[in-house]
């Protein structure tokens, strides 16, 4: 994997969360922040872990091991929540910047959360944050229509047809 594939990938992983924080815009409070059964509660539980997942692998790729999650008491509205993520947004940039294509081959260690190493090439770890992202955000598309409202799409394919005009 490049660095311009890197790029690209997180670009759309950028453009696809900006489309979810401003799906949830509109949405009641209670909407918002009601439990609906799902792994992380409801939607606001859920988009938090997303954020706290990406805070934490890109700790981890600055060295750190982060041993807690970020919870939904730290990020509590929609606006911290898209606050938090465009200072996140830019710091990614700034970070795949910052790499070639040898630095995303070589192997990179960590600490999982409950202080387990592993070492896997770095591209690997930000292929999955992505996957990770994408995983969750069906699942907000998921709550979003169980609360009434209506989702957007942030299929991959659809960024790259929005490259190609």
């Amino acid at each position: 994997m490049t660095r311009k594939e890197i790029e690209t990938l997180y670009d759309y992983d950028e453009w696809a969360t900006i489309r979810v924080l401003d799906v949830l815009e509109p949405l009641s409070e209670e909407q918002f922040t009601k439990d609906l059964g799902s792994s992380h509660g409801g939607i606001h539980g859920t988009v938090v872990h997303m954020f706290g997942a990406d805070w934490i692998w890109f700790e981890r790729w600055k060295g750190n091991s982060p041993t807690t999650l970020v919870t939904p008491e730290h990020l509590p509205t929609r606006q911290a929540l898209r606050e938090r993520w465009q200072d996140h947004f830019k710091d990614l940039k700034r970070f795949i910047s910052t790499l070639d294509d040898g630095k995303l081959l070589k192997p990179h260690s960590y600490k999982d959360m409950k202080g387990n190493p592993y070492t896997q090439p770095l591209y690997h770890q930000m292929q999955h944050k992505v996957n990770h992202s994408s995983y969750h955000r069906g699942q907000i598309v998921a709550l979003v229509r169980q609360v009434g409202a209506k989702a957007q799409s942030t299929d991959l394919i659809n960024y790259y047809r929005i490259l190609q005009k």
